[in-house]
């Protein structure tokens, strides 16, 4: 009779129904499974820690399962935006992979959207891949939060270096300061070190009443410093600074209000503080609000620079109650993604200050057309007066033919566009210094005036000069032409100015001054002499001896500073020239070319499109193009990668260049060997990338305008550039060896695995082409692979170029791969085999090469395991050594695995395959090493030792895990031990009368095997042992060797805690 026993006690078996298990399909999202699964498993662990008392985990532990079980109730919600669903969803993957890692559970691999990569559905390069990028940015997370423990983001600094920009985020609080007039507040930030500033101002106009001007901004006085950079991170100290300038009176203390002249600037203090610790990260809390004290000037002669240099060096301002209250976050990206990522801090009405100048990376369709003009310094003439003159400077801005342009002149940002500046006034001072800088939006001609305010600090004195038209006089003028005779701009930096004196009736036309000459340089470039102290006339106008000092900056990418790429970017104007402006932009300074990217690009293609049905520029084009790329492939350009890749994508519109660009390669390969070829060859296969591209991109822009014509002759020319570029590989030629092992490095196949999503158009074309290439290219390039493989040269290179064929050829929509899967087992499974086995466990490479060996592995089909042994011939021996490296080395890596515990996908997957070829080997061992002639006794016993070892790794050990991950892993693989524990039994059986050469050698391991508690495996290989003893006896009349041996064995076994009591029972059953 069988009875259960169940929670009421037990019954009988004949009243018990067995049903089946029903597989139940969530409806949930995948995320919110993953979700539950973890917290159930979580919520173990963190029972147990609350029993052993470790508080510290427990409660870390406590604050992520609450955090999830938050998330998780506001995705089911179904209530999110998209955007901000794609950002909790990030969120919580972050947080499962870092709760993971302390609890030294399992790596999780995803893809791109944060979902959980299927093995099955994933190549191995790829898995390994995502395990590596996975295990790296888990590793940040845990140096980002020891580092917040310490008080230390050290990561922080790291990760916005790698940013291309960053931003200042500044909300103004409220000015707390005793004014009594109308005011200016200038915010901006500045290098205390280099004593300049580095960012445009932002602009608040603040009324007397202690409010600013426009209401409508009240609680809404929010800006962005933008354009910062890395360099800019790596500043050794970095202060924000406010200028405070009051409008009005030139004294404030005088209250007869009917002798002031109004709407005077005149200098009233700043406010500083260091946000270097706020850029390092050291303060990162948008909510903090923080004070910054109001220093006012000593005296109204003093330049406001000056106070700003003193506050910095002193170590404490005695502000009595005045200040500025701010608060500050540091931002990475552009503006247009502070904007998407932080809408609840930047929107359309917050002002943006951009940096003065370009930021490292000017991104397509970032147009700029500005010039920072900045009044530096004067020195003024007191004539007949005893005292030194109040100098104002207005700044307005003239067009070629004299006419002032309307608002194109930005004081500041967050304010509306004036035509005429007004500096600073300084009281008396006969040499003022101003650093006021502006923005004037378009380059045309800036006329500066200077303005003598007929003033007297005597009371009576103002009475008198507020009289009508009497309140201030235009004394003397200076101008500067921004654009050279050559066509390029003001070059940046400081100029000396020629001062004009002002004269009444010559001060309506502003074209009799702008024929004159501008600068000093200019002046004794005429045969002048700039440096006399006296008056000199210059045509009708008079030179005063009075100086004048402005700086200016130049961020255009429509006008350059440099003549050569100005040539090639107006090569229309003189198309005589066209060759040699393509020789010269070969010379021009990388970061001029880089400023002016897609206009050079453009300049290019256009160039190539309208002479399409000559080849005369093709040559130089292609050479030109090569040494753009290059630049860009250069570390410190190397952030333009994104500029070159968005203008492929959205800005790139030559249809025929494909045709020009593959001629003219060819042309550079079949001649890879003449002299002088070889060096630019090198070059362009440095840009091969980018090259094809542009040549995808182009034939695909053909496509869509002329529905496919012409396609047969596109097929036509690659497989001819492929059948030459095939030849240069099979050259023996030492000049083109360095082309060669660039063209390994950059292979064609490389191009075809690009991650970046923009570029699925191009790939998806270039697959179509990658059986003609595979075809061709493919057998070479398994040549060259052996040869620097066996010789151990450029092993990354020849790993990477390995690990993108294996990824192409793991693709479904490439096609049958069987032929290329045979060439490659053929040519490199036994060298990249060699190479893995002559490789330390320290090596950098060790896992890559690992994983193209189970690649292929993994890839080769029941048809490849049988053509390998042909592949030997007749030569018995190369089999044998075949196997017995392989055998070797699979116990090795099984013994000593190279990727980490907590990678069980990839350990699972490398086992699987691993699996697989044991047992494809086996075969090869019942078939060609069983006979009697041909026994290899080493080669068996390497087999049986390597299957035990696969059996009792330690990952394998089922039992060992918690329920829910031995679940998955026997949905997902089954119990690999009980399909090698059969695999052994049956091998063992196939032994017949070798047998006896096993006893009592094997005892030991298959004993080891049979300790494994698993009830299926026990019971298939615990009989081995009788059959053992049978065989002894039957060979020697006895079973003494076995006997000695299992005792032995078993009393090791035993001590080391190892067996059960189902072990004991089965065994004595059995």
């Amino acid at each position: 009779m069988h009875w259960y026993h169940g929670i009421v006690g037990c019954v009988y078996l004949a009243f018990i129904l067995v049903a089946s298990c029903k597989v139940i399909i969530p409806n949930e999202l995948p995320l919110i499974q993953e979700v539950t699964t973890t917290l159930r498993e979580w919520s173990i662990i963190w029972r147990q820690l609350y029993v052993v008392n470790n508080r510290e985990m427990f409660c870390s532990v406590r604050h992520m399962i609450y955090d999830l079980i938050e998330w998780r109730s506001q995705i089911l919600s179904g209530t999110l935006p998209q955007d901000e669903l794609k950002e909790l969803k990030k969120k919580v993957t972050a947080k499962i992979d870092y709760g993971n890692r302390i609890l030294d559970l399992d790596l999780v691999v995803r893809d791109e959207d944060g979902n959980i990569l299927d093995p099955e559905q994933t190549s191995t390069i790829s898995l390994f891949r995502a395990h590596e990028i996975a295990s790296k940015q888990v590793e940040e997370r845990l140096q980002e939060e020891k580092s917040q423990k310490q008080n230390i983001d050290i990561n922080r600094q790291a990760k916005f270096a790698a940013t291309p920009s960053f931003a200042l985020f500044v909300n103004l609080k409220n000015v707390v300061c005793k004014i009594g007039e109308d005011a200016e507040v200038l915010m901006s930030l500045y290098d205390p070190l280099e004593s300049k500033f580095i960012s445009e101002n932002y602009l608040v106009r603040w009324s007397s009443c202690g409010l600013p001007k426009d209401i409508d901004r009240l609680h809404n006085l929010r800006a962005v410093f933008t354009d910062l950079g890395s360099k800019d991170l790596k500043r050794e100290k970095i202060s924000f600074v406010c200028q405070i300038v009051r409008v009005g009176r030139m004294e404030l203390r005088d209250n007869n209000t009917r002798k002031l002249t109004s709407g005077l600037r005149r200098p009233f203090g700043v406010a500083v503080m260091d946000v270097t610790d706020i850029i390092n990260g050291k303060v990162d809390d948008e909510d903090k609000q923080h004070f910054i004290p109001f220093q006012p000037v000593a005296g109204e002669n003093d330049f406001l620079q000056t106070v700003i240099n003193k506050v910095i060096a002193a170590k404490e301002v005695n502000h009595k109650g005045q200040g500025l209250w701010v608060t500050l976050k540091l931002l990475p990206g552009d503006i247009h993604q502070i904007r998407k990522e932080f809408p609840h801090l930047v929107d359309r009405s917050t002002a943006v200050a951009r940096k003065m100048g370009f930021p490292e990376i000017i991104m397509p369709g970032d147009v700029r057309n500005d010039i920072y003009v900045t009044l530096v310094q004067g020195d003024f003439d007191k004539g007949s007066k005893t005292t030194a003159k109040n100098v104002e400077v207005t700044v307005s801005v003239y067009d070629e033919d004299g006419k002032r342009l309307e608002s194109v002149i930005f004081p500041g940002a967050g304010d509306e566009a004036i035509s005429e500046y007004k500096s600073v006034i300084y009281y008396q001072v006969k040499q003022p210094r101003w650093f006021e800088t502006v923005k004037v939006y378009k380059l045309w001609t800036v006329c500066i005036t200077i303005k003598h305010l007929i003033m007297c600090w005597v009371f009576s004195s103002f009475f008198f000069i507020t009289a009508k038209d009497k309140s201030e006089k235009i004394f003397a003028l200076a101008f500067v032409k921004l654009m050279r005779y050559d066509g390029t701009t003001l070059r940046d930096g400081e100029h000396d100015l020629i001062v004009y004196k002002a004269e009444a009736k010559k001060l309506e036309d502003a074209s009799t001054y702008l024929s004159l000459p501008s600068t000093k340089i200019e002046l004794e470039e005429k045969g002048h002499s700039a440096t006399g102290k006296s008056m000199q006339n210059l045509g009708s106008c008079t030179i005063s001896k009075d100086s004048f000092q402005i700086s200016t900056l130049v961020c255009s990418t429509k006008l350059t500073q440099n003549v050569d790429l100005l040539g090639l970017l107006k090569w229309r104007s003189n198309t005589n020239l066209l060759q040699q402006n393509l020789k010269q932009l070969m010379k021009v300074d990388g970061g001029e070319v880089v400023k002016f990217l897609q206009d050079t690009l453009d300049a290019l293609f256009n160039i190539m499109m309208e002479n399409s049905e000559s080849e005369t520029f093709d040559t130089l084009v292609f050479d030109a193009l090569v040494f753009i790329i290059g630049l860009i492939a250069d570390r410190k350009f190397q952030h333009f990668n994104p500029v070159l890749e968005t203008y492929i994508k959205k800005h790139f519109s030559a249809t025929l260049a494909y045709t020009k660009l593959t001629k003219v390669l060819k042309t550079y390969v079949d001649n890879a060997e003449k002299c002088g070829i070889t060096d630019q060859l090198f070059k362009a296969m440095k840009a091969l990338e980018y090259i094809f591209k542009f040549i995808v991109r182009s034939r695909i822009l053909f496509n869509q305008l002329y529905e496919n014509k012409g396609e047969a002759d596109f097929r036509e020319s690659l497989l001819q550039l492929f059948k030459s570029i095939n030849e240069m590989m099979s050259s023996i030629s030492d000049q083109t060896v360095i082309v060669k092992v660039r063209a390994l490095q950059v292979s064609i196949l490389t191009l075809l695995l690009h991650p970046k999503p923009q570029l699925g158009g191009w790939l998806k074309c270039m697959i179509v082409y990658l059986k003609l290439c595979m075809e061709i290219l493919l057998p070479t390039m398994t040549d060259q692979l052996k040869y620097h493989l066996e010789r151990q040269e450029d092993l990354e290179a020849c790993c990477q170029l390995l690990s993108n064929i294996l990824e192409v050829l793991y693709k479904k929509d490439v096609g049958p791969t069987q032929r290329h899967v045979q060439i490659i087992m053929e040519k490199l499974l036994r060298t990249v085999n060699r190479t893995v086995i002559s490789m330390g466990r320290d090596s950098e490479l060790i896992g890559s090469f690992v994983a193209c060996m189970t690649a292929i592995l993994r890839q080769m089909e029941d048809y490849h395991y049988a053509h390998l042994i042909k592949t030997f011939g007749k030569m018995r021996s190369d089999v044998v050594d075949f196997l017995m490296e392989t055998f070797i080395m699979f116990k090795n890596l099984i013994g000593k695995n190279v990727y980490p515990f907590d990678w069980v996908i990839m350990n699972m997957m490398q086992n699987k395959v691993f699996l697989r070829a044991i047992n494809q080997y086996a075969d090869m061992l019942n078939k060609k090493f069983l006979d009697q002639a041909n026994f290899e006794l080493q080669l068996w016993n390497n087999y049986f030792h390597l299957a035990v070892a696969f059996l009792t790794q330690e990952s394998l050990q089922l039992e060992n895990f918690s329920s829910a991950k031995r679940a998955k892993i026997l949905n997902k693989y089954g119990d690999m031990r009980r399909q090698i524990g059969f695999e052994i039994r049956d091998m063992w059986y196939n032994l017949g009368q070798h047998k006896i050469k096993f006893i009592p050698e094997m005892v030991g391991p298959i004993l080891e095997m049979t300790l494994i508690p698993e009830t299926e495996l026990r019971k298939a290989t615990i009989p081995i042992f009788f059959d053992m003893m049978q065989c002894e006896f039957h060979s020697t009349r006895s079973f003494q060797m076995f006997e000695k041996e299992i005792i032995t064995k078993l009393d090791h076994e035993v001590e080391g805690g190892r067996g059960d009591e189902q072990y004991k029972v089965l065994f004595d059953k059995m």
